[in-house]
């Protein structure tokens, strides 16, 4: 597999042909294990102008200096039969691509649609009650489909994701995206909940080839610097269709009731027609801009930039793709305690929300009868103001690199947020539930690109889209736990309080998860160069020789 660097030009010197899966290390070091110390930080080891000497040294063996500019080379695995390649002293070459700003655009806009066709149902959920003539369970499962149909797609998903990559990726998303769209255009009659039911159906999976992509995107196409924003920006999409959805079917589709009782069966009769036309424009608009965007994803969404934006992308391509292991990589992620704890606190966070966003309308109508309007647009405050949350915890983590303090920060005060809108829902003021609601959202949202970065920083190198995809299976399978559970203690014990009491206790029992998880930021330290563990361009049951390593200064995140 050609190095990044073939593509502008030969960078290898003759006779030293470029092996797969080699770092440069300096030239004498023994074949058994290097250590490399920069003297001037981590620009040191990317040959920027801080680049000094290097000490080499191995066990009974003396230590050299070396000049900055004397080739060196060592092995980090072996190309087989036990023989030596060299490689250039220099590092991968890295840029940034201009289209990465483009791919993220198209991302996060179809992202949007489909997250506001999870919700658009919920958010007017008395109205649809009347319409299809039916329970408040039917339409809660037309919220909770989603959460049911990623459970057992997310491996088959993550596997194409990683085998075939991104574009057919999104380029299925997209599309099952728009034929849900267009399916639901043709449910739009009493009894036709089916339908409209089998369009939510493919709109879930659809979700699958979504929800996973953020921090793949954002990996792939953005630089060190700019990653966890990138990802934020990515959940951001989702997160804004989550609020388009509260804001706008309360507006298309506003609640019709009976004025009098005279000509009451020809007035129920105009207002279906009338219910049935204001569904309509809004089935009909989402499937036109669906449609557009999956064409945009057509044109514009590629596989990736021309050069790598890292060295941590750089090193992963390196990677012939017929060594990577799909098993070896889901085997690796459940042995790494860490991600383990996290995937459980992830979980706790992400399906709280997808809970609390189902039932929301339902709590709201309790206390605030013929509020459905207002409802929605608390829904929307509180997406509205995790957006600013997720944005601003991208930056943070962009600029302090604080994943495991940050994450455990936002978890204690979307806790205490959720306590506060628990207890203030009584008081008989409205604009106190927006305040409340917003402190929620911006804590309690804005986690969720944490948790996403947070994954990719402790299992580095494994596979962005697995880490994403499983976080999301555990966000998806308590998510439709607790919006059956919650929906039953509200019922049983006709108060939302009780049903919101018990996420807070899940969300203690997430912080004391969360505060046991221990921080190896694993990618940051290679896109640095101060690394703490083997760095391997293929699987541990590959039958290549996983002894030659290199090792590096440690840098954990309390040191940052």
């Amino acid at each position: 597999m050609a190095r990044p660097d073939d593509e502008v030009g030969p960078a290898v010197a003759p006779g030293h042909p470029l092996g797969k899966g080699y770092l440069p290390v300096p030239k004498g070091a023994p074949d058994g294990e290097a250590r490399l110390v920069p003297q001037n930080g981590p620009e040191a080891l990317n040959g920027g102008p801080g680049l000094g000497p290097l000490v080499a040294g191995a066990q009974g063996g003396p230590q050299a200096l070396i000049a900055a500019e004397e080739e060196t080379q060592a092995r980090l695995l072996p190309a087989g039969d036990g023989e030596d390649v060299p490689c250039p002293a220099c590092p991968p070459r890295t840029a940034l691509s201009p289209r990465r700003f483009v791919v993220l655009l198209i991302f996060s806009l179809y992202s949007l649609v489909n997250a506001f066709q999870w919700i658009q149902y919920s958010s007017i959920s008395n109205v649809f009650e009347d319409f299809y003539d039916v329970s408040p369970l039917h339409i809660n499962w037309l919220s909770m489909v989603y959460m049911v149909a990623y459970v057992p797609l997310i491996f088959p998903a993550t596997w194409l994701l990683d085998t075939r990559g991104l574009r057919l990726t999104a380029l299925l998303g997209s599309g099952l995206n728009c034929l849900g769209a267009w399916v639901k255009c043709g449910s739009v009659q009493r009894h036709l909940f089916w339908v409209t039911m089998l369009g939510q159906i493919l709109c879930s999976v659809a979700q699958v080839f979504i929800l996973g992509l953020p921090s793949p995107v954002a990996s792939v196409w953005f630089g060190p610097k700019e990653v966890s924003t990138a990802c934020a920006t990515a959940v951001l999409g989702n997160q804004l269709g989550t609020a388009v959805g509260f804001l706008l079917p309360p507006v298309l589709v506003p609640a019709l009731g009976s004025q009098n009782n005279t000509g009451l069966l020809a007035h129920t009769q105009n207002n279906t027609d009338l219910l049935a036309h204001n569904i309509n424009t809004m089935f009909y608009g989402t499937a036109f801009i669906s449609t557009f965007l999956f064409f945009l994803t057509v044109i514009a969404f590629k596989e990736k930039p021309p050069l790598p934006p890292s060295q941590a992308q750089a090193v992963l391509r390196d990677s012939p793709p017929e060594e990577y292991s799909y098993k070896s990589s889901i085997w690796n992620l459940c042995r790494n305690i860490p991600f383990v704890l996290l995937l459980v606190s992830y979980g706790i966070m992400t399906g709280a929300f997808y809970s609390v966003s189902t039932l929301l309308n339902q709590i709201i109508l309790t206390y605030y009868v013929g509020e459905e309007v207002n409802a929605g647009r608390i829904g929307l405050t509180l997406v509205v103001a995790g957006m600013v949350g997720s944005i601003l915890c991208g930056l943070w983590l962009d600029y302090t690199k604080t994943y495991k303090q940050t994450t455990l920060i936002v978890y204690v005060l979307s806790f205490i947020g959720m306590l506060i809108f628990t207890f203030t829902l009584n008081l008989g003021y409205i604009i106190v539930v927006f305040f409340t609601g917003g402190i929620l959202g911006f804590f309690m949202t804005g986690y969720l690109p944490l948790g996403f970065e947070f994954a990719v920083e402790i299992t580095y190198p494994e596979s962005e889209g697995m880490s994403s995809g499983l976080l999301n299976t555990s966000a998806q399978i308590l998510g439709i736990v607790f919006t059956l559970a919650q929906g039953k203690i509200t019922t049983d014990y006709n108060s939302p309080e009780a049903g919101n009491i018990f996420l807070c206790a899940w969300m203690f029992v997430g912080i004391i998860l969360t505060a046991l998880i221990k921080s190896d930021l694993r990618r940051h330290n290679i896109n640095t160069g101060l690394t703490n563990i083997d760095v391997k361009a293929v699987p541990v049951d590959s039958r290549v020789d996983p002894k030659p390593k290199v090792m590096v200064s440690i840098q954990s995140e309390s040191s940052l």
